[in-house]
């Protein structure tokens, strides 16, 4: 159970809920995007704004590759929120399907079953799927998760092309903290159902690092790249 939480996601941030397996982090972003009710406070988003087109890109394991889907069919998921399951594709759809496809390299894998893909094909066809959907806000659930890191980097490095391309607010799940430690513009820290929010360069501090983690920590600077380094191992 998470209390006492409080923050703002500004317009064009990069919100990341960093924290350990179990620790909350899936629970504070399901709150923030109004999938689950809180149990006391308010959920506010600008009424003058409406409701924001979200993007949304869940883990890997959360598509069943048992089901014989092509990557055509799980990007054109993207459109159903927007337009309608029931009312069948149009050219619109697949349209938008083909230039998200585009943009993320994988349109020469449209009629590639899901299930043959890659670990990193898998993550670009679901982010394809998000893009269809034209949003506004992207959410990423793990987007890296068992990933190595040449296809950890590159998704990352995506990731943040299609932030400054677009100017999307971006939310982002991770449990590796050294992962967003310079991509974020604010940082969620989540542990055992403590909460720390604030601008990353206010939050990466030894002494609320070590107040959180309840370890020794040590921040460093590194060829230009910020690195959090914890006693027995990093958070």
């Amino acid at each position: 159970m998470l209390a006492e939480v409080t923050f703002t996601v500004e317009r064009g941030a990069f919100f990341g809920i960093v924290g350990p397996n179990g620790s909350g982090k899936t629970t504070l972003l399901r709150a923030a995007l109004g999938i689950l009710a809180p149990r006391a406070g308010r959920v506010l988003r600008p009424a003058q704004h409406g409701q924001a087109r979200i993007g949304y890109v869940p883990q890997r394991l959360a598509i069943d590759p048992i089901f014989p889907l092509t990557v055509r069919d799980i990007v054109l998921m993207g459109r159903y929120r927007p337009f309608g399951a029931l009312r069948g594709t149009r050219a619109a759809d697949s349209r938008a399907a083909a230039a998200a496809c585009e943009r993320l390299g994988i349109l020469d894998l449209l009629e590639s079953p899901y299930r043959d893909l890659s670990g990193g094909q898998q993550q670009r066809t679901l982010i394809a799927r998000a893009l269809a959907a034209e949003p506004e806000v992207l959410v990423f659930d793990e987007p890296t998760n068992g990933m190595d890191l040449p296809a950890e980097q590159s998704i990352m490095d995506l990731i943040l092309g299609l932030r400054r391309e677009r100017g999307s607010t971006v939310l982002f799940v991770t449990h590796l903290l050294n992962l967003v430690a310079d991509a974020a513009t604010e940082l969620a820290l989540v542990r055992d159902g403590r909460v720390r929010v604030g601008r990353r360069e206010d939050v990466l501090r030894p002494e609320i690092l070590a107040a959180l983690y309840g370890v020794p920590v040590e921040v460093h600077r590194v060829a230009g790249r910020t690195f959090v380094i914890a006693s027995g191992g990093a958070p």
